[in-house]
């Protein structure tokens, strides 16, 4: 028995991935046999959020009491230290396994009630290979009679074939960046990238840039998608994607991580509002009894 788990396998042509019942995680992503993300071994529990769903709040929310549709909810901490609690609460449930072929599989997870989000919902994930590379989409149910809060995201950390992120080449097109506090809560300010260290709107070195930022203002391409390239010094290159359902976009570098994982990956992360949306109001999207919500977001190995 894995801690994560059942461990499921999918595949196609040379990419294969391994998905996780608790949590619905993406724990393996690989094309060629190289590691397009960088997961944790299936008797670990994975850490920093690694690959991990993050419903129904994505990034941080604080402490305390807020409220909607009449109800109150009452937010504890898991960090301490900034008073905040970090990823929602699915990433450690298990999730039911719905469906599974030798390319695909679709997880789900009815939320019930509880102190810090007190609405019912269901969240069904799917995951897919192709010749695109790795789908995967998400669509939020309100299975409740009153309006249902949420926010949602993925906090995939994305491998380099060199011993750390520097030397690598980022692309992120996108016009402003959010200004955060010690707590690492947006103040308000939306800072445009022009001119700072956290231009990346045409490819530059990563090099000593410690990110754990919230993009917006993301530009798209004639598809709708919004899609950021990484490229590391070997030449190896990811494309990653997210559709127009999620209008934030979070670069973490891991410096803060355990000595073994700094720096050795960066997190893309596709967010539908940015830290603490739940209170603030900025991006936290509802749905009303019985309707639903849908996203998607990509990646694909290049070289």
């Amino acid at each position: 028995m894995h801690p994560s788990g059942e461990q499921i396998t999918i595949t196609f042509a040379d990419q294969r991935a391994v998905l996780t019942q608790v949590g619905g995680a993406l724990r393996v992503y690989e094309a060629v046999g190289v590691p397009v993300v960088e997961g944790w071994e299936p008797e670990e529990m994975p850490d920093s959020c690694r690959g991990q769903v993050c419903y129904p709040w994505i990034n941080r929310t604080t402490s305390g009491e807020w409220s909607f549709s009449g109800r109150s909810a009452h937010v504890g901490a898991d960090n301490v230290d900034k008073r905040t609690l970090n990823h929602g609460v699915v990433r450690w449930r298990p999730f039911d396994i719905d469906e599974v072929s030798s390319d695909a599989c679709t997880v789900s997870i009815v939320l019930n009630p509880v102190p810090e989000h007190p609405f019912w919902s269901k969240l069904t994930v799917g995951y897919r290979l192709s010749d695109a590379g790795l789908t995967v989409t998400s669509t939020v149910e309100n299975l409740d009679e009153v309006a249902v809060p949420f926010t949602l995201g993925f906090h995939p950390y994305f491998a380099v074939t060199t011993p750390t992120i520097d030397g690598a080449r980022l692309t992120v097109p996108a016009e402003t960046y959010l200004a955060v506090d010690d707590r690492l809560i947006p103040t308000g300010q939306d800072v445009a990238v022009a001119g700072t260290t956290m231009d990346f709107r045409e490819a530059a070195l990563v090099d000593a840039v410690v990110f754990d930022v919230t993009f917006a203002d993301l530009r798209r391409d004639e598809d709708g998608l919004f899609r950021c390239r990484v490229v590391d010094a070997n030449g190896g290159e990811v494309v990653y994607w997210q559709d127009e359902s999620f209008p934030y976009f979070q670069v973490f570098s891991g410096d803060t991580l355990r000595e073994s994982r700094r720096r050795t990956s960066i997190a893309l992360e596709p967010m539908t509002a940015p830290a603490d949306a739940l209170r603030s109001g900025r991006g936290r999207l509802s749905i009303e009894p019985g309707a639903s919500w849908s996203a998607a977001w990509g990646v694909r190995r290049l070289r």
